[in-house]
């Protein structure tokens, strides 16, 4: 990790807004360094990535790195992938699963993040939250159609849906998305690690 990232890290780690979290022994979930070429932008942390500090070590992150086509030593590997999610702390539950990440996280450190990752030519953006704040005023009316229209965002971003095991419903009625989207985001994935 850079000397900046680390800076920025420790900042964010001594934040007085991240003080439960420390008080918690948490650390900020994230990975990237100086090199990294694609950004996976996601959501937050679940509470087991909190808990183990590895993002995306469940179902969801398989299905994820079969989506973009890479391995997982790949996917782990802050060379290649920077994993900077809306907010580095698992939010809590709410009543029908995680809470949304802080409005205020990503504005406030993103910027600062990613200025330190300068060879990233690619940001992954899944799920809404991701999608509203990097397409600001491009996104479509959902998630859906802003999916849809990915080649819209080309070549800097690429919107998906959460990978998620529970978003069967949303696959079913989108076969497209598998047959279309998914070699396409593989490609692009490739062509960003120069592979």
């Amino acid at each position: 990790m850079s000397d900046v990232l680390r800076a920025v890290t420790d900042e964010l780690t001594s934040d007085p807004s991240n003080a439960w979290a420390r008080d918690l022994g948490y650390r900020p979930v994230w990975a990237g360094s100086a090199a990294s070429r694609i950004a996976i932008i996601g959501q937050a942390p679940g509470r087991l990535a909190q808990e183990s500090g590895i993002p995306w070590d469940d179902a969801s992150g398989a299905r994820l790195r079969s989506w973009l086509g890479v391995r997982d030593d790949q996917f782990y590997d802050p060379a290649l992938f920077a994993i900077v999610p809306m907010d580095f702390y698992f939010p809590g539950k709410g009543k029908t699963g995680d809470l949304p990440p802080r409005k205020d996280f990503a504005p406030r450190w993103h910027p600062r993040i990613l200025s330190g990752m300068p060879d990233i030519t690619l940001r992954v953006l899944i799920g809404t939250y991701a999608q509203r704040f990097y397409l600001a005023g491009r996104a479509k009316a959902n998630l859906t159609e802003t999916v849809r229209s990915y080649g819209d965002y080309l070549p800097g971003e690429f919107p998906l849906v959460h990978p998620s095991p529970l978003n069967y419903r949303w696959h079913a009625k989108n076969s497209w998305f598998t047959a279309d989207v998914v070699p396409e985001l593989a490609r692009r994935v490739s062509i960003a690690l120069g592979s």
